[in-house]
Parts: structure tokens; C-alpha cells; sequence
């Protein structure tokens, strides 16, 4: 074969030639530190194989050469990359949005790398990101489920996967779990109504295969009996079918269609309540002169709406950062590893859309 006909490594023109020419590898850096490939390796994987005035050496070449380990290679040699996976089940849900940081921060710390998916509450698209970070050889996941089953996080972690349940209790000593005690949330946010004087409310709530949702009408249904009122003549409920604005608008037109209008209404998130507040000002109804407004969760705008949200308070950062460290704990743990539930406690924020209700038009 001549010279014309033989293969040029470096006959590629553009950037991708440029960077192919300039892809580094451990050999590389090994005979620029003048240790073995092993050495490199262990500098990589296991430092505390090799003696500091080495780790040095190589390291000095790595940052010389500008070498960028193959974070997937290690991963095979080392069976778990530095991925943690969460699954929420919205993603674009300002709740789970102000729990994110809390987990980002201790996860950063730590040196892993936080990949988000959101389930949209459908067991299927969950059942499809676990199974795809289970192959990416993820170090843990933390999930908030999209269903009451969770055998199948049960066994996922039985497979070696560290797995933390995120705003779910319910699972003795099987999982790691953080959650917020909803029953407490709700029986607040009825006491506090019905403290206020308000005999009928209305309450927009969730699925009740969503824990949360089931947790919250129970705290609610507590709250009546201990104002001496039989829940289901109190309580007026209406399952949504998407907890946002627009499944608030559409569960206060049926409320309103109700022959006994209730006088409050109690809103499964802050997001619903937003709907509620922006249709009542549509229909010319005072928000809280003829109709108070409770929202949960206590978002960062609760506070901006107008009249101002009273509202259920999650400690979300407070949450996210438990999550995470439980998860680290269990990473680092050996078979007889002892999972935590952690139970934080909400608090009730009273603002501007509460107050008593009107003395005239009161349903009964």
C-alpha cells in the first residue's frame, strides 16, 4: 500500500478532527507522570491505594494534559456511577420545584449528580424511568410515588438500588421515607375554618390513591368531628382530575352549583387555590368577604396573590436535604442497614383570603 493509499489518523479537518486528535486517555497521562496505567487507575478509583506524593504526580499530569476521565467506563469498572435519579410526579409543580434545591445542595456535596424525571402520576412513564435508571447503574433513587403499590421500590432495592421514598410514609422498616404528616395538614386547615365560624366547606382534593390526598381529607374529616359536625355533611368534596388552576376553576364552578354553598373552601395544593382566587374575582365573588381560600404546601407565591394565601406550610428544603442524606447513608451502608422514616410536622399561615363568613346568604 502506498503513502496516498494508507490511512491518516489526522486527516480529519474541522473541530471534530481537533478533538479526536486531542482525546486523551490514562496512558497518556501515565506517561506523563511516568507511573503505570494501574497507578492511574487507582489515583482515579481507589486513592487511598496509592501513597499522596504519587496521587500528586498524577494528578499534576491530569490537569496539565487537561484529561477528562471516562465517567461511564469507571462507572462499569466500579458497578455504581455518582447518578442519583428522582422521580417526582410533576415536575413543573412549584412544591417539588422548592424541594429540588434542598436535595441538590447535600447531593452536590457529596459529589453526585442529581438526573430529574417526572412521572406526571403515571405508574407506566414511572415504571419506564426506574427501569432505565436501574440500567444506567444509578447510586440511589428518590421517588415520590405515583401510586399507593410500591413492591416494586421494594424490590428495586432489594436488587442493590438505594431507593428513598420523598413526601411517603407508610412502609415500616422496608424503605427510608420522608414525608410531612398530611393528616395533621388538613385537620389545621379545618380547624381553622371551622374555627372561624364556617359550618359547610368545600374541598377540592386529589385521587384518592394518592397518599397525600387520602391523608389530607382524613385531617379534614377530624377536624369536623372535633368542631362536633358530621363530616359528610360539612364537607363537600370534589376530586379533580388535574390539581392545578384550571382543575381549581373547574371545582369551583361545581361547588358553586351546589345547593348548599359552602362559605370556605380548602384547596388540595396553592396551584388549585390560585384557580379558585382567579375565577372567584371573574364571577365578582369577594375572596374573603363571601367565600375564604385555603391552599397547601405554601409555595413561594402564596404569599404575592391577592388577597394573600392562607396556607399549609411544607418545610420543602427542610425535606429534600433529609431525603438526601438518608440516601447517601443508605449508599454508604452495609446489609445491615436501618431504614429511617423521617416525619416532618406543617404549620398553618394565616393570611388575607381567610376570615369569618358572611353574616347574611350563609349556607346551613
Amino acid at each position: 500500500m502506498s503513502d496516498i493509499d494508507r490511512p491518516s489518523k489526522t486527516s480529519t479537518s474541522g473541530s471534530d478532527g481537533e478533538r479526536a486528535r486531542t482525546r486523551l486517555s490514562m496512558v497518556d497521562v501515565a506517561a506523563h507522570a511516568g507511573v503505570s496505567l494501574g497507578t492511574v487507575s487507582n489515583v482515579l478509583n481507589r486513592p487511598e491505594l496509592v501513597a499522596e506524593r504519587t496521587q500528586r504526580r498524577v494528578r499534576s499530569s491530569i490537569a496539565a494534559l487537561g484529561f477528562v476521565p471516562n465517567a461511564p467506563a469507571r462507572q462499569l469498572r466500579g458497578g455504581r456511577s455518582r447518578t442519583v435519579g428522582v422521580v417526582v410526579r410533576e415536575i413543573g409543580s412549584p412544591y417539588f420545584s422548592e424541594i429540588l434545591p434542598g436535595l441538590e445542595s447535600k447531593l452536590a456535596k457529596e459529589q453526585f449528580l442529581l438526573m430529574v424525571c417526572s412521572s406526571d402520576d403515571s405508574p407506566d412513564k414511572e415504571a419506564y424511568y426506574l427501569k432505565t435508571l436501574e440500567e444506567h447503574r444509578v447510586a440511589g433513587i428518590l421517588i415520590s410515588p405515583a401510586g399507593d403499590d410500591i413492591e416494586h421500590l421494594i424490590a428495586l432495592r432489594q436488587r442493590g438500588v438505594g431507593v428513598v421514598l420523598l413526601d411517603r410514609l407508610g412502609v415500616g422498616s422496608q424503605l427510608c421515607a420522608v414525608a410531612v404528616n398530611n393528616v395533621q395538614g388538613g385537620d389545621l386547615a379545618g380547624d381553622h375554618l371551622f374555627s372561624l365560624g364556617h359550618r359547610r366547606i368545600g374541598f377540592l382534593n386529589g385521587p384518592s390513591t394518592v397518599r397525600q390526598c387520602a391523608d389530607r381529607r382524613e385531617g379534614l374529616h377530624r377536624a369536623a368531628r372535633r368542631a362536633g359536625l358530621d363530616p359528610d355533611e360539612a364537607i363537600s368534596e370534589i376530586t379533580l382530575s388535574v390539581l392545578n388552576a384550571q382543575g381549581g376553576e373547574t371545582g369551583l364552578a361545581q361547588l358553586l352549583d351546589d345547593e348548599r354553598r359552602p362559605s370556605a373552601i380548602f384547596c388540595i395544593n396553592d396551584m388549585v387555590a390560585v384557580g379558585v382566587l382567579r375565577d372567584l374575582e371573574k364571577r365578582g365573588i369577594a375572596a374573603p368577604g363571601e367565600m375564604s381560600v385555603v391552599g397547601y404546601d405554601d409555595v413561594e407565591f402564596a404569599a404575592l396573590l391577592s388577597p394573600a394565601l392562607t396556607s399549609i406550610r411544607m418545610p420543602k428544603q427542610q425535606l429534600g436535604q433529609a431525603a438526601a442524606e438518608l440516601l447517601v447513608t443508605d449508599f454508604r451502608a452495609d446489609d445491615n442497614h436501618w431504614h429511617q422514616e423521617i416525619v416532618f410536622q406543617p404549620e398553618l399561615i394565616i393570611r388575607a383570603s381567610t376570615a369569618p363568613p358572611p353574616t347574611s346568604g350563609q349556607a346551613s
